[in-house]
Protein backbone atom coordinates (compact mmCIF):
# COMPACT_ATOMS: atom_id res chain seq x y z
CA UNK A 1 0.00 0.00 0.00
CA UNK A 2 1.39 3.43 -0.97
CA UNK A 3 2.35 5.94 1.70
CA UNK A 4 1.45 8.82 -0.61
CA UNK A 5 -1.72 10.46 0.83
CA UNK A 6 -2.51 12.03 -2.55
CA UNK A 7 -2.53 8.77 -4.51
CA UNK A 8 -5.94 8.35 -6.11
CA UNK A 9 -6.69 12.05 -5.69
CA UNK A 10 -7.39 14.45 -8.56
CA UNK A 11 -5.19 17.46 -9.12
CA UNK A 12 -6.95 20.78 -9.74
CA UNK A 13 -6.85 20.45 -13.55
CA UNK A 14 -7.97 16.79 -13.75
CA UNK A 15 -11.41 15.27 -14.15
CA UNK A 16 -13.06 11.85 -13.82
CA UNK A 17 -14.88 12.67 -17.07
CA UNK A 18 -13.54 11.89 -20.52
CA UNK A 19 -16.49 13.63 -22.21
CA UNK A 20 -19.15 15.14 -19.94
CA UNK A 21 -21.44 15.93 -22.91
CA UNK A 22 -22.28 12.21 -23.02
CA UNK A 23 -24.47 12.83 -19.96
CA UNK A 24 -26.36 15.84 -21.36
CA UNK A 25 -30.08 15.49 -22.10
CA UNK A 26 -29.63 16.29 -25.82
CA UNK A 27 -26.86 13.75 -26.44
CA UNK A 28 -27.76 11.16 -29.10
CA UNK A 29 -25.76 7.93 -28.64
CA UNK A 30 -24.00 6.42 -31.63
CA UNK A 31 -25.23 2.95 -30.64
CA UNK A 32 -28.93 2.67 -29.83
CA UNK A 33 -29.52 -0.57 -27.96
CA UNK A 34 -32.62 -2.70 -27.30
CA UNK A 35 -34.94 -0.80 -29.65
CA UNK A 36 -34.57 -2.73 -32.93
CA UNK A 37 -38.26 -3.55 -33.40
CA UNK A 38 -39.35 0.03 -32.68
CA UNK A 39 -36.78 1.39 -35.12
CA UNK A 40 -37.99 -0.99 -37.83
CA UNK A 41 -41.60 0.10 -37.28
CA UNK A 42 -40.65 3.77 -37.57
CA UNK A 43 -38.61 3.09 -40.71
CA UNK A 44 -41.60 1.28 -42.24
CA UNK A 45 -43.80 4.33 -41.61
CA UNK A 46 -41.25 6.80 -43.00
CA UNK A 47 -40.22 4.77 -46.06
CA UNK A 48 -42.89 6.23 -48.41
CA UNK A 49 -41.36 9.69 -47.85
CA UNK A 50 -38.09 8.50 -49.40
CA UNK A 51 -40.09 7.65 -52.54
CA UNK A 52 -41.66 11.12 -52.61
CA UNK A 53 -45.00 10.15 -51.03
CA UNK A 54 -46.59 11.17 -47.75
CA UNK A 55 -45.25 9.00 -44.91
CA UNK A 56 -47.58 7.06 -42.65
CA UNK A 57 -48.58 8.81 -39.45
CA UNK A 58 -47.30 7.35 -36.17
CA UNK A 59 -48.01 7.42 -32.45
CA UNK A 60 -44.88 6.62 -30.43
CA UNK A 61 -45.96 5.92 -26.85
CA UNK A 62 -44.28 4.67 -23.72
CA UNK A 63 -43.14 5.65 -20.23
CA UNK A 64 -40.65 8.52 -19.84
CA UNK A 65 -37.01 7.80 -20.64
CA UNK A 66 -37.59 4.77 -22.87
CA UNK A 67 -35.93 6.05 -26.05
CA UNK A 68 -38.83 7.56 -28.01
CA UNK A 69 -37.16 10.89 -28.74
CA UNK A 70 -33.77 9.30 -29.38
CA UNK A 71 -35.31 6.86 -31.89
CA UNK A 72 -36.89 9.70 -33.88
CA UNK A 73 -33.72 11.80 -33.70
CA UNK A 74 -31.63 8.88 -35.00
CA UNK A 75 -33.97 8.24 -37.93
CA UNK A 76 -34.35 11.93 -38.77
CA UNK A 77 -30.56 12.24 -38.79
CA UNK A 78 -30.32 9.33 -41.24
CA UNK A 79 -32.98 10.85 -43.49
CA UNK A 80 -31.19 14.21 -43.54
CA UNK A 81 -27.90 12.57 -44.45
CA UNK A 82 -29.13 10.13 -47.10
CA UNK A 83 -32.34 11.50 -48.62
CA UNK A 84 -34.14 14.68 -49.67
CA UNK A 85 -36.87 14.24 -47.05
CA UNK A 86 -37.32 17.35 -44.89
CA UNK A 87 -37.65 16.47 -41.19
CA UNK A 88 -38.55 18.65 -38.21
CA UNK A 89 -38.90 17.85 -34.52
CA UNK A 90 -40.97 20.26 -32.40
CA UNK A 91 -40.72 20.22 -28.61
CA UNK A 92 -44.34 20.77 -27.56
CA UNK A 93 -43.36 21.41 -23.97
CA UNK A 94 -41.86 24.65 -25.33
CA UNK A 95 -44.18 25.19 -28.31
CA UNK A 96 -47.58 24.25 -26.91
CA UNK A 97 -49.96 26.13 -29.27
CA UNK A 98 -50.82 25.61 -32.92
CA UNK A 99 -49.33 28.96 -33.86
CA UNK A 100 -46.04 28.33 -32.06
CA UNK A 101 -45.75 24.85 -33.61
CA UNK A 102 -46.17 26.29 -37.11
CA UNK A 103 -43.80 29.15 -36.28
CA UNK A 104 -41.20 26.52 -35.47
CA UNK A 105 -41.95 24.70 -38.74
CA UNK A 106 -41.66 27.98 -40.64
CA UNK A 107 -38.25 28.56 -39.06
CA UNK A 108 -37.20 25.06 -40.03
CA UNK A 109 -38.39 25.27 -43.65
CA UNK A 110 -37.13 28.80 -44.37
CA UNK A 111 -34.13 28.78 -42.00
CA UNK A 112 -35.15 32.09 -40.43
CA UNK A 113 -37.80 33.05 -37.89
CA UNK A 114 -41.20 34.38 -38.99
CA UNK A 115 -42.10 37.99 -38.07
CA UNK A 116 -42.73 38.33 -34.34
CA UNK A 117 -46.16 39.85 -34.98
CA UNK A 118 -48.54 40.83 -37.74
CA UNK A 119 -48.71 37.51 -39.59
CA UNK A 120 -51.88 35.45 -39.38
CA UNK A 121 -51.88 31.70 -38.93
CA UNK A 122 -53.44 31.28 -42.38
CA UNK A 123 -50.59 33.20 -44.02
CA UNK A 124 -47.96 31.38 -41.96
CA UNK A 125 -49.47 28.02 -42.91
CA UNK A 126 -49.76 29.01 -46.57
CA UNK A 127 -46.13 30.09 -46.84
CA UNK A 128 -44.95 26.77 -45.39
CA UNK A 129 -47.03 24.65 -47.76
CA UNK A 130 -46.12 26.89 -50.75
CA UNK A 131 -42.44 26.33 -50.02
CA UNK A 132 -42.86 22.55 -49.71
CA UNK A 133 -44.70 22.36 -53.04
CA UNK A 134 -42.24 24.72 -54.75
CA UNK A 135 -39.28 22.59 -53.62
CA UNK A 136 -41.18 19.31 -54.18
CA UNK A 137 -40.30 18.24 -50.63
CA UNK A 138 -41.93 15.80 -48.25
CA UNK A 139 -42.01 17.04 -44.64
CA UNK A 140 -41.99 14.61 -41.69
CA UNK A 141 -42.96 16.37 -38.45
CA UNK A 142 -42.37 14.92 -34.99
CA UNK A 143 -44.50 16.48 -32.25
CA UNK A 144 -42.44 15.55 -29.21
CA UNK A 145 -44.27 15.56 -25.86
CA UNK A 146 -47.53 16.04 -27.77
CA UNK A 147 -49.36 15.68 -24.44
CA UNK A 148 -48.58 19.36 -23.79
CA UNK A 149 -50.72 20.31 -26.80
CA UNK A 150 -53.57 18.38 -25.20
CA UNK A 151 -53.05 20.08 -21.84
CA UNK A 152 -53.43 23.46 -23.59
CA UNK A 153 -56.41 22.34 -25.69
CA UNK A 154 -54.43 22.85 -28.93
CA UNK A 155 -53.89 19.27 -30.13
CA UNK A 156 -56.90 18.85 -32.42
CA UNK A 157 -56.43 22.15 -34.28
CA UNK A 158 -52.69 21.55 -34.70
CA UNK A 159 -53.07 18.01 -36.03
CA UNK A 160 -56.03 18.97 -38.22
CA UNK A 161 -53.95 21.63 -39.96
CA UNK A 162 -51.01 19.27 -40.50
CA UNK A 163 -53.12 16.34 -41.70
CA UNK A 164 -55.28 18.43 -44.02
CA UNK A 165 -52.37 20.35 -45.54
CA UNK A 166 -52.68 18.48 -48.84
CA UNK A 167 -56.31 19.59 -49.14
CA UNK A 168 -55.53 23.22 -48.32
CA UNK A 169 -52.69 23.20 -50.84
CA UNK A 170 -52.59 20.50 -53.51
CA UNK A 171 -49.23 18.80 -53.61
CA UNK A 172 -48.26 19.47 -49.99
CA UNK A 173 -47.00 16.23 -48.42
CA UNK A 174 -46.73 16.15 -44.61
CA UNK A 175 -46.57 13.15 -42.28
CA UNK A 176 -46.80 13.32 -38.49
CA UNK A 177 -45.17 11.39 -35.66
CA UNK A 178 -46.68 12.18 -32.27
CA UNK A 179 -44.63 11.24 -29.21
CA UNK A 180 -46.30 10.89 -25.82
CA UNK A 181 -45.02 9.83 -22.40
CA UNK A 182 -48.40 10.29 -20.72
CA UNK A 183 -49.76 6.75 -20.49
CA UNK A 184 -53.08 8.04 -19.13
CA UNK A 185 -53.65 10.05 -22.29
CA UNK A 186 -55.60 8.27 -25.02
CA UNK A 187 -54.43 10.37 -27.96
CA UNK A 188 -57.03 9.17 -30.47
CA UNK A 189 -59.93 9.33 -28.02
CA UNK A 190 -59.09 12.90 -26.99
CA UNK A 191 -59.02 14.26 -30.56
CA UNK A 192 -61.99 15.83 -32.33
CA UNK A 193 -63.94 13.42 -34.54
CA UNK A 194 -62.89 15.38 -37.66
CA UNK A 195 -59.24 14.67 -36.77
CA UNK A 196 -59.89 11.05 -35.86
CA UNK A 197 -61.31 10.46 -39.34
CA UNK A 198 -57.98 11.36 -41.02
CA UNK A 199 -55.45 10.44 -38.32
CA UNK A 200 -55.08 6.67 -38.54
CA UNK A 201 -51.58 6.16 -37.19
CA UNK A 202 -49.28 3.22 -36.84
CA UNK A 203 -48.70 2.62 -33.13
CA UNK A 204 -45.16 2.02 -31.86
CA UNK A 205 -44.86 1.20 -28.16
CA UNK A 206 -41.65 1.72 -26.18
CA UNK A 207 -41.75 -0.56 -23.14
CA UNK A 208 -39.78 0.01 -19.94
CA UNK A 209 -36.19 -1.17 -20.00
CA UNK A 210 -35.32 -4.13 -17.77
CA UNK A 211 -32.52 -3.74 -15.24
CA UNK A 212 -29.98 -5.69 -17.32
CA UNK A 213 -30.85 -3.57 -20.36
CA UNK A 214 -30.34 -0.45 -18.23
CA UNK A 215 -26.91 -1.74 -17.17
CA UNK A 216 -26.03 -2.42 -20.81
CA UNK A 217 -27.04 1.06 -21.98
CA UNK A 218 -25.48 2.92 -19.06
CA UNK A 219 -22.23 0.94 -19.42
CA UNK A 220 -21.77 2.43 -22.88
CA UNK A 221 -22.30 5.94 -21.48
CA UNK A 222 -19.74 5.16 -18.77
CA UNK A 223 -17.20 3.92 -21.33
CA UNK A 224 -17.64 7.02 -23.48
CA UNK A 225 -18.09 9.59 -20.73
CA UNK A 226 -15.68 8.57 -17.94
CA UNK A 227 -11.98 7.80 -17.90
CA UNK A 228 -11.09 4.13 -17.73
CA UNK A 229 -11.75 2.47 -14.34
CA UNK A 230 -13.43 5.60 -12.93
CA UNK A 231 -16.73 3.70 -12.51
CA UNK A 232 -16.64 0.08 -11.36
CA UNK A 233 -19.30 -2.64 -11.86
CA UNK A 234 -20.66 -2.30 -8.31
CA UNK A 235 -21.33 1.39 -8.81
CA UNK A 236 -22.88 0.79 -12.24
CA UNK A 237 -25.18 -1.91 -10.84
CA UNK A 238 -26.31 0.43 -8.04
CA UNK A 239 -27.09 3.22 -10.52
CA UNK A 240 -29.06 0.75 -12.68
CA UNK A 241 -31.00 -0.48 -9.64
CA UNK A 242 -31.97 3.06 -8.64
CA UNK A 243 -32.93 3.81 -12.23
CA UNK A 244 -35.18 0.74 -12.36
CA UNK A 245 -36.77 1.85 -9.08
CA UNK A 246 -37.69 5.16 -10.77
CA UNK A 247 -39.73 3.41 -13.45
CA UNK A 248 -36.77 2.50 -15.65
CA UNK A 249 -36.36 6.09 -16.85
CA UNK A 250 -32.89 6.22 -18.39
CA UNK A 251 -32.73 9.98 -17.89
CA UNK A 252 -32.62 9.36 -14.14
CA UNK A 253 -29.66 6.99 -14.51
CA UNK A 254 -27.77 9.24 -16.92
CA UNK A 255 -28.26 12.28 -14.69
CA UNK A 256 -27.26 10.21 -11.66
CA UNK A 257 -23.98 9.16 -13.30
CA UNK A 258 -23.15 12.78 -14.10
CA UNK A 259 -23.96 14.02 -10.60
CA UNK A 260 -22.10 11.13 -8.96
CA UNK A 261 -19.06 11.99 -11.10
CA UNK A 262 -19.27 15.62 -10.02
CA UNK A 263 -19.55 14.55 -6.38
CA UNK A 264 -16.44 12.36 -6.77
CA UNK A 265 -14.60 15.36 -8.18
CA UNK A 266 -15.71 17.44 -5.21
CA UNK A 267 -13.95 14.85 -3.05
CA UNK A 268 -10.95 15.10 -5.42
CA UNK A 269 -11.32 11.35 -6.08
CA UNK A 270 -10.22 9.64 -9.30
CA UNK A 271 -13.02 7.08 -8.94
CA UNK A 272 -16.77 7.25 -8.43
CA UNK A 273 -17.83 5.33 -5.31
CA UNK A 274 -21.17 4.20 -3.88
CA UNK A 275 -21.14 7.15 -1.48
CA UNK A 276 -21.12 9.49 -4.51
CA UNK A 277 -24.13 7.70 -6.00
CA UNK A 278 -26.11 7.87 -2.77
CA UNK A 279 -25.26 11.56 -2.30
CA UNK A 280 -26.32 12.37 -5.88
CA UNK A 281 -29.51 10.30 -5.92
CA UNK A 282 -31.61 12.80 -3.96
CA UNK A 283 -31.21 15.30 -6.80
CA UNK A 284 -31.40 12.88 -9.73
CA UNK A 285 -34.66 11.31 -8.59
CA UNK A 286 -36.29 14.70 -9.16
CA UNK A 287 -35.25 14.89 -12.82
CA UNK A 288 -38.93 14.65 -13.91
CA UNK A 289 -39.99 17.40 -11.53
CA UNK A 290 -37.24 19.75 -12.75
CA UNK A 291 -38.18 19.10 -16.37
CA UNK A 292 -41.89 19.70 -15.77
CA UNK A 293 -41.31 22.89 -13.78
CA UNK A 294 -39.10 24.35 -16.52
CA UNK A 295 -41.97 23.94 -18.98
CA UNK A 296 -44.53 25.82 -16.87
CA UNK A 297 -45.53 29.45 -17.38
CA UNK A 298 -44.93 32.03 -14.65
CA UNK A 299 -48.51 31.79 -13.36
CA UNK A 300 -48.37 27.98 -13.36
CA UNK A 301 -45.11 28.02 -11.42
CA UNK A 302 -46.66 30.53 -9.01
CA UNK A 303 -49.50 28.14 -8.23
CA UNK A 304 -47.05 25.28 -7.62
CA UNK A 305 -45.17 27.57 -5.24
CA UNK A 306 -48.38 28.38 -3.36
CA UNK A 307 -49.23 24.69 -3.07
CA UNK A 308 -45.73 23.91 -1.75
CA UNK A 309 -45.90 26.72 0.80
CA UNK A 310 -49.42 25.82 1.92
CA UNK A 311 -48.74 22.08 1.97
CA UNK A 312 -51.74 21.47 -0.29
CA UNK A 313 -55.33 22.00 0.81
CA UNK A 314 -58.84 22.63 -0.47
CA UNK A 315 -59.09 24.15 -3.92
CA UNK A 316 -61.03 27.19 -2.65
CA UNK A 317 -58.49 28.00 0.06
CA UNK A 318 -55.55 27.58 -2.31
CA UNK A 319 -57.29 29.82 -4.85
CA UNK A 320 -57.52 32.67 -2.33
CA UNK A 321 -53.77 32.55 -1.69
CA UNK A 322 -53.06 32.22 -5.44
CA UNK A 323 -55.42 35.07 -6.39
CA UNK A 324 -53.72 37.41 -3.91
CA UNK A 325 -50.47 36.99 -5.89
CA UNK A 326 -51.68 36.55 -9.45
CA UNK A 327 -55.10 38.28 -9.66
CA UNK A 328 -56.11 35.54 -12.12
CA UNK A 329 -59.74 34.41 -12.23
CA UNK A 330 -61.06 31.06 -11.05
CA UNK A 331 -61.53 29.70 -14.58
CA UNK A 332 -57.82 30.06 -15.39
CA UNK A 333 -56.97 28.74 -11.93
CA UNK A 334 -59.04 25.63 -12.59
CA UNK A 335 -57.34 25.11 -15.97
CA UNK A 336 -53.92 25.25 -14.31
CA UNK A 337 -55.03 22.77 -11.63
CA UNK A 338 -56.10 20.34 -14.36
CA UNK A 339 -52.78 20.73 -16.17
CA UNK A 340 -50.72 20.14 -12.99
CA UNK A 341 -52.85 17.07 -12.31
CA UNK A 342 -52.23 15.72 -15.83
CA UNK A 343 -48.49 16.31 -15.37
CA UNK A 344 -48.69 14.33 -12.12
CA UNK A 345 -47.21 17.24 -10.15
CA UNK A 346 -50.32 17.18 -7.96
CA UNK A 347 -53.19 14.86 -7.12
CA UNK A 348 -56.77 16.12 -6.95
CA UNK A 349 -59.50 14.30 -5.11
CA UNK A 350 -63.09 15.33 -4.44
CA UNK A 351 -64.13 15.31 -0.79
CA UNK A 352 -67.38 16.21 0.96
CA UNK A 353 -67.17 19.24 3.26
CA UNK A 354 -69.87 19.69 5.93
CA UNK A 355 -72.27 22.39 4.88
CA UNK A 356 -70.27 23.26 1.74
CA UNK A 357 -70.90 20.33 -0.60
CA UNK A 358 -68.05 18.75 -2.55
CA UNK A 359 -64.61 20.30 -2.81
CA UNK A 360 -61.35 19.31 -4.48
CA UNK A 361 -58.46 18.47 -2.18
CA UNK A 362 -55.08 19.32 -3.76
CA UNK A 363 -51.96 17.37 -2.79
CA UNK A 364 -48.38 17.78 -4.04
CA UNK A 365 -46.80 14.58 -5.34
CA UNK A 366 -43.31 15.77 -4.41
CA UNK A 367 -41.55 16.94 -1.28
CA UNK A 368 -42.42 20.62 -0.79
CA UNK A 369 -38.82 21.65 -0.06
CA UNK A 370 -37.63 19.90 -3.25
CA UNK A 371 -40.28 21.81 -5.24
CA UNK A 372 -39.40 25.20 -3.76
CA UNK A 373 -35.68 24.57 -4.31
CA UNK A 374 -36.28 23.94 -8.01
CA UNK A 375 -38.50 26.99 -8.41
CA UNK A 376 -35.76 29.37 -7.20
Amino acid sequence: MSDDPEEGMLSWDESVFRDEHVFEIDYVPETFRHRDSQMESLKYALRPAVRGSRPLNVIARGPPGTGKTTAVQKLFSELRARTDVNVARVNCQVDSTRYSVFSRLFEHVFEYEPPASGISFKKLFGQITDKLVEDDEVLAVALDDVNYLFYEGEASETLYSLLRAHEAHSGAKIGVIVISSDLDLDVIEELDSRVQSVFRPEEVYFNKYGEREIVDILRERVDRGFHEDAVGPTVLDRVAGLTAAQGGDLRVGIDLLRRAGMHAEMRASRTVELEDVEAAYDKSKYVHLSRHLRGLSDSEQMLVEVLAEEGGGRAGDIYEAFHDRSELGYTRYSEIINKLDQLDIIDTEYTTVDGRGRSRELTLNYDADAVLERLE
